[in-house]
């Protein structure tokens, strides 16, 4: 096994992202990189590295050019992390996209992006469809087994495009996030300066998130590429299934959604905490972790949830409750530091117009507001407008700034950072007394009723208070009088009381906030619509 390597071993800034693998395997050739639970097959790093080899020199062998997309379509297996670094040391652009994506979201990115070259599997009707459709080849994968002669040396790096991320964002359209070399090397190096750090030669790291996502890929693939580590990859999560791969394998770090913690949690205490007794690491990120999901999760098997912030433009970590070494319910933490090259994250509050809340006249968007923002008709009573007001904490726009941030949108580069290098992300949120980050909600999502703001999550929240709720997700829907109007839409428990009614549920809200935030529509379902990596898909609750 490979010893830790020091910062001037790490791969420099302007390199490109293959070559970590390469580096993992002149530290330890014979130490195990990827362990395929589908397959069974463990390979390791002087053998990875060779594989990759092969699909660059394939790549070049294709006539693609330096920059060309690659659209990559593949299980998260050891084909697709051949494929993805294949691209990359053939001087590519790495497109990875969903096996679960649907014809006509491919063929939008496919438009989008003009890829040279299509990887899938053999069988993937979609894919050759949408391909052919575009115009463009596709190409069943790499066989993993195919080894080069010799080492292939790597083209391009440093600020050439590395990863074209889609992302749907608040539009519904997919949008291409420009993630350079750059900008997700300098993000390892920062998540690497953590202490202790997240990932080590020694670990064993669940990579059970889709690869195709920024999270599992920035945060899990590469991280284990940056330590030499070892990944352990799942195909599918299922919550028993995964954690008897945690146990077999001996997994040490766990990389999960909230959602997967919910489920993990729906299974036995004692199994659950004796299949988790390997594991010394287990952080949360891609959406909200409620405060209760935490304290069982603890109560269970005695391991606290780091909870962490970011984005897919962010490469995609921002911050992270392991810089303070405390898991903080309610809190994503404090910015990452600088390591090994790379900057530390920047994180600051700003009003509507960017300017910063602490300069003179820096009002913010405010969640809370003063009276003068109330207009007089919307409130009955004194007691409504004290509900918006928050006298400890100034809340405003998250804005960030670091060299892990993205190029802007493809294919021009619009929307990325300003010229002093700060992204407003679109959440809205505060700092704490003790410097920690706490989100409020995204402004996208943000309800406006009678020129009032109720932002959804403090309603979830409240929701989320009532023992027969079990998840609960709030949006904005068209109102002829108040302009719109809060709607809820709630998921029970198994066990909850099937004779509870929207009645009920109004008049639990009403105890608990300002008259205009409690929800007019109520909606019973037995399940939310979430993406791949458990992010609410509000625009299909609207």
């Amino acid at each position: 096994m490979g010893s830790s390597p020091s910062p001037d071993e790490k791969v420099g800034l302007q390199r490109n992202l293959a070559d970590l693998v390469t580096a993992a395997a002149q530290r330890g050739p014979d130490h195990p990189a990827l362990i395929d639970t589908v397959t069974g097959g463990t390979v390791r790093w002087a053998e990875l590295d060779r594989a990759v080899d092969a699909v660059a020199r394939r790549l070049r062998a294709s006539e693609m050019s330096p920059g060309d997309r690659v659209l990559i379509r593949l299980p998260a297996g050891v084909a697709f992390c051949v494929a993805l670094f294949g691209a990359l040391r053939a001087g590519g652009v790495a497109v990875p996209v969903g096996t679960g994506a649907a014809g006509r979201e491919l063929e939008l990115i496919l438009a989008d992006c003009s890829p040279r070259v299509v990887l899938g599997r053999p069988g993937d009707e979609v894919l050759r469809a949408a391909s052919s459709a575009a115009g463009v080849e596709a190409l069943d994968a790499p066989d993993t087994g195919d080894e080069a002669a010799g080492g292939e040396p790597s083209i391009g790096g440093g600020e050439d495009l590395a990863v074209l991320s889609y992302t749907s964002g608040t539009t519904g359209v997919p949008r291409g996030v420009q993630l350079s070399h750059r900008a997700l090397l300098a993000n390892r190096a920062q998540t690497d300066a953590l202490r202790p750090a997240p990932v080590t030669p020694a670990d064993r790291v669940l990579l059970t998130l889709p690869l195709f996502h920024i999270f599992g890929l920035g945060a899990g693939l590469l991280q284990v590429c940056w330590a030499g580590a070892t990944g352990v990859l799942v195909d599918r999560f299922d919550p028993a299934a995964t954690v008897e791969v945690i146990r077999e394998h001996r997994v040490t770090v766990v990389a999960a959604v909230p959602a997967m913690y919910r489920a993990w949690l729906d299974l036995p205490a004692e199994l659950l905490r004796a299949r988790f007794n390997s594991a010394r690491l287990c952080t949360a990120g891609g959406a909200p972790l409620p405060p209760h999901l935490l304290a069982a999760f603890a109560a269970t098997t005695g391991l606290e949830i780091i909870e962490g912030y970011g984005l897919t433009e962010t490469g995609p970590v921002l911050t992270t409750n392991q810089v303070s070494g405390v898991a903080k319910p309610g809190s994503v933490g404090r910015p990452l530091p600088g390591g090994a090259g790379a900057a530390p994250v920047e994180i600051r509050l700003v009003d509507s117009s960017g300017r910063p809340l602490d300069e003179p006249d820096g009002l913010g968007d405010v969640v809370f507001g003063s009276d003068d923002d109330l207009p007089g008709s919307a409130a009955d009573d004194e007691d409504e407008l004290e509900g918006l007001r928050d006298p400890v904490h100034d809340t405003g726009l998250v804005a960030a700034r670091g060299p892990n941030l993205f190029s802007g949108y493809w294919p021009d580069g619009a929307g990325g950072p300003d010229e002093q290098g700060w992204f407003r992300t679109g959440d809205v949120g505060f700092f704490d007394a003790e410097g920690d980050l706490h989100l409020v909600d995204r402004t996208s999502d943000l309800v406006i009723v009678n020129g009032f703001n109720v932002y959804p999550r403090e309603v979830e929240q409240v929701l989320m208070e009532h023992p027969a709720v079990a998840e609960a997700a709030v949006v904005g829907v068209p109102d002829d009088r108040s302009g719109e109007a809060v709607k809820a839409v709630i998921v029970l428990h198994a066990d909850g009381a099937a004779e509870l009614g929207e009645q009920e549920i109004r008049e639990f809200c009403v105890q608990r906030l300002a008259r205009f935030k409690v929800p007019t529509v109520v909606q019973f379902v037995d399940q939310l619509p979430r993406s791949p990596i458990g992010k609410l898909y509000r625009r299909s609750l609207r």
